[in-house]
């Protein structure tokens, strides 16, 4: 599926694959790499015939197929209008009296075509591929210079979908020559059955009329099917059908890929052409005695965790700089355990398609959006481009869903735009025309492809008209509420329903499934950089409480300019979920099994020393593997005690495994520590082998009711980290309600310490102090301040989130670590230190997170700390024995410090000086 990377002129060749992997031929040429630019601004090159013109210098060097506003371009502008390709190539088809085809993955916006002065084409759209015949003014035995005009205004009809991250402007996927016979094969589509059946529907383009073969030829040469057909000239279409015995089906779990080759025989010469089709079959069906609907893959409920995918690169924007890192992409959504992502806005590029087949993950790809008014231009432009992209597309076994269009986006019409007169107070409207015409669309894609599902319209406002499944987005932050909107969705979806859609129409049957979610814009202002791994964990829980729901959307893949809650930075580097330090072994991918244990509760909830606490269970199935089996729950109730694990008490249930969807298990009933501690509930579901499916796990914070909170043994003194004598940093701040405390860079907290007096401890023989404390990672807004910014539509668009300064920002743990040495001083000489490894925040940070007063507001959520202890010298113990006073600095070299207290971090206590007797 690949060619060298250097071409006929040894010029480098970025994206030297095949670009379309379905559909390949053996002849062709690849025309990525160096080609001379231009950009036109005042549009004389069609004034002064720069397309006939040799002698026009062209000022620059482009990498084709890279946008020319992208920095792998080599242009790097983000300028819209024109701009001028010319290429010079010498090359000729192996084949003699091949017919010669110039092939573009895809131009934006406009585009013409001249092949030796010689206009062969024009194309308008920004994502569908495209080809022009040049065999008459192809120069076979010389050089021949191809000239390419691209246009790119961004008008308000054309289909841009979501570019404001970085624009593609021009030339963005690959750019290829092909060759073929007289008469070849255009196309064919495959419509497959789980039986093996196998529905082909061909076209043929024939230079005369004759007898032809037509065969199919697949998994090495064990599927052959041929029909004789009667070719008359022009264009013909051809059906047929043939049986795969003991079919592989195509699943995420099992991507069986049937490769191999059409060939088109007859006295023309041979055609082949290299492509593949999986066997499988979407769709939607009730179970049961439920008046609802699941989504199905070849006839079995499939549970959909999946992920919103802007498919944006940082250097080449919506083009991916090589194979390896499309083959990555898939990759890296398979490690986490979902099955299924949402292409945001866009058409994806065939060859990530390709992988998306090949490693198996089902895809939900958006037709891309206009953002003016849904007037006849932007209609005509749309409808061309979403054929364009269906055609193409066709073929790939991961696609299982087309959406039309995305939270009304092109949708509303706005009166001024419209040149609306004598109603000035009227809003931009989704109007009763555009719901139909909507309605119209979604027939017709449904009767161009019946084998998918189809959405009208993946909504935020509620705007359904019809449709075969029924999404919604919701953008929330805080468990209560979480729990509280999901509760109230469900409620409302049933047959006849009108909730969740517009017009007067209401719900059908259709499955209900999230299609976007997240805590991205669920917080005022935007999350800006935080933790996500907290908010991820009980929203996962909480939908699959719910027997109606069959999957979700989260927002997102990785990380882009100013969206920062993927489960992955943007350069693809990893962040730290620390489900790990709950249960061990624990992964994302354990919120995204099949089969899955709902604890039916807080993530987090205050408890008394001792209290008993009921916890309810629920199992929910989406997968028959093991249907019919007595699994085992293990479960464990711990706490770490100041470094030790210590296990409150454990058990062990046998749960029947019965059936698809939600059921109630029985309920735990847990008694609490005597102390105060975080206490973790671990459960473990595991199969008849002892092998885990899945872990979850809630916490609780035991408060034991003592003053000054940790329960020391023998004796203690805790000093809340707020209450420092003295402080030596150049700038230091409170947060989490004043029990955390910050220093930036370097500086020191000193406290001043009073032990017991001698009549109340007569003698003191150790001493040790605990304290939990990280490194800290100075934003702009701990020194200039915080700024709200309401981003609006613009954050579409690429707008600045001032990440730094968003108030709720706290970067969550990942793969760059920022570290800082702490010393240990008592009455100004050292006896200690330690190295803090990071400034972490995640879900690790029980308390920072229990304690956010306000569930759209962030202050340092998540953030937690490093439990350091460390013995006084017994030289030293003597003199604190005599004062029983002195005086404790904790010192940042030059990473900064943050101090946790009781209610803050990890750990439920504050500064701890531990003594005995």
């Amino acid at each position: 599926m690949s060619t060298s990377l250097l071409n006929a002129e040894n010029l480098y060749i970025p994206r030297p694959e095949f670009p379309h992997p379905h559909w390949q031929r053996q002849h062709w040429l690849n025309l990525n790499g160096p080609w001379s630019f231009r950009f036109d601004p005042d549009d004389e090159g069609a004034q002064n015939h720069w397309s006939t013109d040799q002698a026009v210098p062209f000022d620059a060097e482009i990498q084709v197929p890279f946008s020319w506003a992208s920095p792998l371009s080599g242009i790097g502008k983000d300028v819209k209008g024109i701009g001028w390709y010319r290429r010079v190539v010498t090359w000729s088809p192996t084949v003699s009296g091949s017919r010669l085809f110039l092939r573009f993955g895809a131009v934006d916006y406009v585009c013409d075509v001249w092949i030796n002065g010689c206009h062969v084409g024009s194309h308008q759209g920004g994502y569908g591929s495209f080809e022009f015949e040049v065999t008459g003014v192809w120069q076979m035995d010389g050089s021949n210079t191809i000239l390419v005009r691209a246009e790119d205004q961004d008008h308000s009809y054309q289909a841009r979908g979501k570019q404001g991250y970085g624009e593609i402007r021009g030339i963005w996927q690959p750019v290829w020559l092909e060759a073929r016979p007289q008469t070849y094969i255009k196309d064919a589509k495959f419509r497959t059955y789980m039986d093996g059946r196998i529905e082909v529907a061909a076209t043929i383009m024939a230079d005369q009329a004759g007898t032809a073969e037509f065969t199919m030829d697949f998994a090495d040469h064990t599927v052959r099917h041929t029909l004789t057909a009667e070719l008359s000239a022009g264009e013909n279409q051809l059906n047929t059908c043939f049986i795969v015995n003991d079919p592989q089906l195509w699943s995420p779990d099992t991507p069986h890929l049937y490769e191999g080759v059409l060939k088109l025989g007859g006295s023309f010469g041979l055609d082949q052409v290299a492509t593949y089709f999986g066997i499988r079959e979407v769709g939607t069906a009730a179970f049961g005695d439920r008046g609802y609907r699941w989504i199905t893959l070849n006839g079995k409920p499939v549970y959909l965790n999946g992920t919103l995918d802007q498919s944006y690169h940082k250097t080449g924007y919506f083009t991916y700089p090589s194979d390896e890192e499309m083959h990555d992409e898939i990759y890296l959504m398979k490690r986490l355990g979902l099955n299924f992502v949402r292409i945001h806005i866009k058409p994806e590029e065939p060859r990530k398609l390709y992988w998306a087949d090949k490693l198996g993950i089902l895809v939900m790809e958006d037709m891309p959006c206009f953002w003016g008014n849904p007037d006849e231009k932007a209609r005509q432009a749309y409808e061309q481009e979403a054929l364009e992209v269906i055609e193409r597309d066709y073929n790939h076994p991961s696609i299982f869903s087309w959406v039309m269009f995305n939270e009304t986006w092109g949708l509303k019409t706005d009166p001024k735009e419209a040149g609306v007169t004598g109603d000035i107070g009227r809003q931009s409207s989704y109007l009763p025309e555009t719901q139909e015409w909507v309605r119209e669309k979604y027939r017709w894609a449904k009767r161009l492809d019946p084998t998918r599902i189809v959405e009208d319209n993946s909504p935020c406002n509620y705007d359904h008209v019809e449709t075969d499944i029924n999404t919604w987005h919701f953008y929330i932050n805080g468990y209560e509420q979480v729990r509280a909107h999901l509760d109230d969705v469900v409620s409302k979806t049933y047959p006849g329903s009108p909730f969740n859609c517009i017009g007067g129409n209401v719900q059908s049957d259709a499955p209900l499934m999230n299609s976007e979610c997240g805590n991205v814009w669920g917080i005022e202002g935007g999350a800006g950089d935080s933790d996500l791994a907290w908010h991820y964990r009980y929203m996962m829980n909480e939908f699959r409480k719910h027997d109606k729901l069959c999957g979700f959307v989260f927002t997102e893949f990785r990380d882009v300019i100013n969206e920062f809650n993927g489960y992955y930075r943007l350069d693809g580097t990893g962040k730290e979920f620390g489900y790990d330090a709950f249960v061990p072994g624990m992964t994302l991918a354990d919120l995204h099994s099949p089969d899955f244990i709902v604890l039916d509760a807080p993530p987090c909830r205050t408890i008394s020393a001792g209290e008993q606490a009921v916890v309810p269970m629920l199992r929910s199935s989406f997968s028959d593997r093991h249907h019919g089996q007595r699994l085992t729950l293990k479960w464990e109730l711990w706490h770490d005690d100041l470094g030790v694990r210590t296990v409150v008490d454990s058990g062990l249930l046998k749960v029947d495994w019965e059936g698809y969807g939600v059921a109630p298990l029985s309920a735990l009933s847990l008694t609490m520590p005597d102390r105060d501690a975080v206490a973790v509930l671990a459960v473990s579901l595991m199969d008849t082998a002892g092998q885990t499916i899945t872990r979850n796990f809630i916490t609780f914070d035991v408060r034991s009711g003592e003053a000054g909170g940790y329960a020391a043994e023998g004796g203690g003194v805790q000093i809340p980290v707020s209450s420092f004598a003295e402080q030596t940093f150049e700038h230091h701040w409170t947060s989490i309600q004043g029990v955390k405390v910050s220093g930036a860079g370097k500086g020191r907290f000193i406290y001043d310490v009073a032990l017991p007096g001698i009549a109340e401890q007569n003698a003191i023989y150790d001493i040790e102090i605990l304290f939990e404390a990280g490194a800290k990672r100075v934003l702009a807004r701990n020194i200039e301040g915080s700024i709200d910014t309401d981003m609006g539509i613009g954050a579409m668009h690429g707008a600045d989130a001032k990440v730094e300064y968003n108030p709720n920002t706290y970067y969550m743990t990942d793969e760059e670590k920022h570290p800082s040495r702490l010393n240990v001083l008592i009455d100004g000489e050292k006896i200690g230190s330690f190295v803090l490894p990071d400034d972490p925040a995640d879900s690790r940070g029980v308390l920072s997170w229990h304690y956010q007063p306000v569930a759209n507001k962030l202050d340092e959520a998540g953030s937690y700390g490093y439990l350091c202890r460390l013995s006084v010298p017994v030289q030293m113990t003597a003199k604190l024995n005599r004062s029983r006073t002195f005086r404790l600095e904790l010192e940042a070299e030059e990473g900064g410090l943050a101090l946790y207290g009781r209610n803050a971090g990890r750990y439920p206590l504050d500064l701890l000086i531990r003594y005995n007797g």
